[in-house]
């Protein structure tokens, strides 16, 4: 059986290597590296500003991740920005949110990393806390700079982020802001501090996200399973459309 296709989305930056130094589609490497490790084969999807190109390309992939990145445009929620909260991207926030239209219209797996948690929170008519420090009185979850916080999760018994990570375990965060609500979805880990860090959508589809980044860990268990669910749905499902 082939390897199924996810589709990572990526940043569009100012970026320097070599000799350059221009506007790039960039992405860390271990995204990559764990959906290679964990049998599926990447390919990296940039922001298309282009009718129809969500739905094409949700239609040739097997499983999505919506990756890390900038802060998703308050106004997508109905809120004014925090002084904490700068730098959105409106190119992005579009395009990763027609790509989760289409592939809820397909049952299509999809793993929410980080700022993609938030936005998938955002995408299901949720909102979102500006500055978690704000609420738990501490930067642990985001020291500064290219620094990853260690975090404490509990899993909530019988979710299906806690057959996929175990119980409890120690996650690498850098996330400044939190999802507040989430309709359609079920919390499925928070932090000792009460943030919540993971969420998952009921019923058979995978549809999960996480505020930690699981590419960055050895235990990849998040990705295994995304990994699998695309595998499966490369068998049973692809190009089916949701009622």
């Amino acid at each position: 059986m082939p390897a199924p296709i996810i589709g990572l989305t990526t940043y569009r930056e100012q970026a320097a290597w070599g000799v350059w130094d221009q506007r790039a589609d960039v992405l860390p490497t271990q995204y990559a590296q764990a959906v290679e490790a964990t049998g599926g084969v990447p390919v990296l999807l940039p922001p298309v500003d282009q009718t129809g190109a969500a739905d094409t390309v949700v239609g040739r992939l097997d499983g999505l991740v919506i990756s890390g990145g900038a802060d998703v445009d308050p106004a997508r929620y109905g809120a004014g920005p925090h002084a904490r909260t700068a730098g959105w991207r409106p190119d992005r926030d579009a395009w990763e949110l027609a790509l989760l239209d289409a592939a809820a219209a397909r049952a299509l797996p999809v793993l929410g990393v980080c700022r993609g948690m938030q936005l998938m929170a955002v995408h299901a008519g949720g909102s979102l806390d500006q500055h978690t420090p704000d609420l738990v009185g501490h930067e642990q979850h985001s020291p500064g700079g290219d620094r990853f916080g260690t975090v404490e999760v509990a899993t909530v018994a019988g979710s299906r982020v806690g057959s996929l990570v175990g119980d409890s375990l120690s996650v690498t965060c850098h996330h400044h802001q939190s999802v507040q609500s989430h309709p359609g979805f079920t919390a499925s880990a928070r932090a000792t501090d009460g943030t919540l860090e993971a969420m998952e959508s009921d019923g058979d589809r995978f549809c999960v996200a996480v505020q930690w980044h699981p590419e960055t860990a050895a235990d990849v268990g998040l990705l295994a399973g995304l990994v699998r669910a695309a595998a499966t749905y490369a068998v049973e499902g692809a190009g089916r459309l949701s009622p």
